[in-house]
C-alpha cells in the first residue's frame, strides 16, 4: 500500500509539472490568466515543445488512474492504517489543486463556449457529473491561487486543505480584498497551525476587522432571514425547517440540549430498573432522534402551561476580557460561535452582565453577578475551554462535564489548574481505560466507552456526572 502511495504522489507530480509547463508556454494568454493557473512553484519544468507538454499531462492522468486502481483493489487490511489516511487525504488536497487550476485555465480558454454552455460550471457539471458546488468552489479557489500564489502554493502541496483555502478566497471581494492580500502569510500560518473549525472562527474574525459594517449587515441579514416551518404532509405526520440566527439558535438548541439530557437519565433510569443492570444504548426505550423530538414537544408543552406573568429568564451575556493587543478582538458565544457586537446590543437592556477576566497561566477570575450563580470554579473553567479538551474531539461546552484531572480520589483539588472539559464519552473513556474503577469515590458506576455508538458516540449533555465539581 506505501508503494502505491508513493506512486498516486509521483503521478500527481508529474500532472502538476505538465500542467505548469503548460502555462509557461501559453505566451498568448493574457497575463492574469497565466497566474490564475499558477501556485505550484517546486513542479515547474524545463521548457519543451507545447505539444509534448500536452502528451506529458495526459501520460501522468494515465499513471495517476493505475495507481487509483491499484489503491482501490487493495485488501482492507492493507486500508486500515491511520498513516495512509493521512496520506491519501494529503494526495486528495494536492488533486483538488491540480484540478482547481486545470478548471482555471479550462475556462479561460472558451472551448466550452464552442459546445453551447452558458458556462464553464454548467459543462463540467454535465460532463462529469460533479455537484455544481463543488465545480464552482473548485474553479473559485483555481482562479484565487493567482492572487494567493502562497495559499495556492500550499494548495497544490497539501499542507492546506480545500476546505480552508475555500475560507479565505471568498474574502478577496471588494471589501475585504485589500486586507487579505496584506495578510495572507498570517492566514497562511494560522491555517497550517489550526484544524478546520478553529480557523473558521480566526477567518470569521478578520473578516469582521476588516469589514465591520459589512459583517453587521450580515448579521442582521441573517436575523432578518429567520424562518420556522411546520406543517401536516400527507400521511398527517408533520414536517418542517428551521432557520435562526447565532443568538436564537443558541437559546433553542441550548434548550433542547438541556431537556433532552433529561429525557435521556429518564431512560437509563427506566431501563435499569427494568434490567436490573446499567443499559446501553441499545436497550434504551427510545433512540437519540425520539429524544429530540420528545424534548421540543415538552418545550411546546411547558410553553403552554407557564403563566402568562410569570418571570422570563434573563440572558446571560459574558464578556470576555483578555489583553487586546496580545488576543485581538472577542465577540463570540461560549460555544466559539462567532457573533458581531451590533448582534448583542439588544440584549444589553435586559441581560445580567457576568464580568470574567482572563490571567496570566489561562486563569480565570469570575466577577459578582446580581443572580446567584452556583460554581463560579465550575464557570470559569466553561470560559475557558468552551469545548471538549481531547485532542481528537470539539464537542461543544454545552454537551461537556468538567472533570479533574488529578482524580478527586487521589488528592486531586477542585481548583481551575486541575479542572477541563471533557464530554461525556471521553470523561467515560478515561475511567473505563483506569481499569474501570472510575475516581474512586464511587459516584460514578464504570461504563462501556462504546455505549453511545447508537447515537453517533455523543451523549445529550450532562449525562454521567452526578457530582458538580467532577
Amino acid at each position: 500500500m506505501g508503494e502505491i502511495l508513493e506512486r498516486v504522489a509521483s503521478a500527481r507530480e508529474t500532472a502538476c509539472a505538465a500542467r505548469a509547463a503548460v502555462d509557461e508556454h501559453a505566451a498568448d494568454r493574457p497575463a492574469g490568466v497565466r497566474a490564475a493557473s499558477g501556485g505550484c512553484t517546486p513542479c515547474r519544468a524545463p521548457g519543451a515543445p507545447p505539444g509534448e507538454i500536452g502528451l506529458g499531462f495526459d501520460r501522468a492522468l494515465e499513471l495517476l488512474a493505475g495507481a487509483l486502481d491499484a489503491c482501490a483493489s487493495s485488501e482492507p487490511v492493507d486500508l486500515g492504517h491511520g498513516d495512509r489516511v493521512i496520506r491519501l487525504a494529503r494526495e486528495v488536497t494536492r488533486l483538488d489543486a491540480v484540478l482547481g487550476r486545470t478548471l482555471a485555465a479550462f475556462a479561460s480558454s472558451g472551448e466550452h463556449a464552442a459546445d453551447g454552455a452558458r458556462s464553464v460550471t454548467a459543462w463540467v457539471v454535465h460532463k462529469t457529473k460533479l455537484a455544481r458546488a463543488d465545480v464552482h468552489r473548485l474553479l473559485r479557489l483555481g482562479r484565487a491561487s493567482g492572487d494567493l500564489p502562497a495559499f495556492g502554493s500550499a494548495w497544490a502541496d497539501g499542507t492546506v486543505s480545500t476546505a480552508q483555502f475555500a475560507l479565505v478566497a471568498p474574502m478577496l471581494e471588494q471589501r475585504t480584498r485589500e486586507a487579505v492580500l496584506r495578510g495572507e502569510q498570517i492566514l497562511l500560518d494560522d491555517a497550517r497551525t489550526f484544524d478546520h473549525r478553529r480557523f473558521a472562527r480566526l477567518c470569521a474574525y478578520f473578516a469582521q476587522c476588516a469589514d465591520p459594517d459589512g459583517c453587521e449587515k450580515g448579521a442582521e441579514g441573517r436575523r432578518r432571514a429567520r424562518d420556522v416551518r411546520l406543517y401536516p404532509s400527507i400521511s398527517g405526520t408533520y414536517l418542517g425547517t428551521i432557520t435562526l440566527d447565532e443568538l436564537s439558535g443558541a437559546t433553542v438548541a441550548g434548550e433542547l440540549d438541556r431537556l433532552e439530557a433529561l429525557l435521556f437519565e429518564q431512560d437509563h433510569a427506566e431501563a435499569a430498573a427494568r434490567l436490573g443492570r446499567r443499559a446501553t444504548t441499545s436497550e434504551l426505550a427510545r433512540t437519540a432522534a425520539e429524544r429530540r423530538a420528545d424534548a421540543l414537544v415538552e418545550m411546546a408543552t411547558r410553553s403552554r402551561s407557564t403563566p402568562a406573568n410569570a418571570r422570563r429568564p434573563l440572558p446571560l451575556v459574558t464578556v470576555l476580557v483578555g489583553y487586546e493587543t496580545l488576543y485581538g478582538k472577542i465577540c463570540e458565544l461560549e460555544d466559539g460561535t462567532l457573533v458581531t457586537p451590533g448582534s448583542v446590543l439588544g440584549l444589553l437592556e435586559r441581560a445580567e452582565i457576568e464580568r470574567a477576566v482572563f490571567a496570566p497561566g489561562r486563569r480565570i477570575e469570575i466577577g459578582i453577578r446580581t443572580r446567584l450563580f452556583s460554581g463560579a470554579t465550575r464557570r470559569a473553567i466553561e470560559l475557558r475551554d468552551r469545548s471538549c479538551t481531547h485532542p481528537l474531539c470539539d464537542e461543544p461546552l454545552r454537551r461537556c462535564e468538567v472533570d479533574h484531572i488529578v482524580p478527586f480520589s487521589m488528592g486531586g483539588t477542585t481548583t481551575q489548574e486541575n479542572g477541563r472539559l471533557l464530554c461525556g464519552f471521553h470523561n467515560r473513556l478515561r475511567n473505563h481505560r483506569r481499569d474501570g474503577a472510575g475516581d474512586g469515590d464511587g459516584d460514578r458506576e464504570p461504563a462501556d466507552p462504546t455505549e453511545n455508538a447508537d447515537d453517533g458516540g455523543r451523549p445529550p449533555p450532562g449525562v454521567g456526572t452526578t457530582r458538580p465539581s467532577t
